[in-house]
């Protein structure tokens, strides 16, 4: 897969991306590192979905994190949800468990 193949998901994929995949991206993405079990997430992602459809050249990851996930660990992932906003493969900044659509937003905010 090469990293023009790598587009947005609605649902926490287990695809195995990697670390170096990630840091190739071209062009803005916010990655959502979660599980979809997990309540935090799931009271998130109303939130999460409504800032993001906003931003329509923003790509959206949603990433299964978890015990043995290797991408996760390699962006210090502790909590979930965790947003990581990327400019071409490049932490601009993050926020953990956000709770409303205005937290996401400020956080896309940054890439302006």
């Amino acid at each position: 897969m090469t990293t023009n193949d790598i587009g947005s998901n609605s649902e926490y994929t287990e695809e195995s991306f990697t670390f170096e995949q990630i840091s190739e991206l071209p062009g803005d993405t916010l990655l959502d590192f979660g599980a979809p079990w997990c309540g935090h997430c799931q009271a998130a992602s109303p939130a999460i979905k409504e800032a993001v459809a906003e931003h329509s050249g923003l790509r959206h990851i949603k990433i299964y994190d978890g015990k043995g996930k290797r991408l996760g660990r390699a962006f210090r992932v502790k909590l979930w949800p965790t947003l990581i906003l990327l400019r071409d493969g490049k932490e601009v900044d993050r926020l953990v468990r956000p709770l409303t659509a205005d937290e996401v937003r400020e956080l896309i905010s940054k890439l302006n």
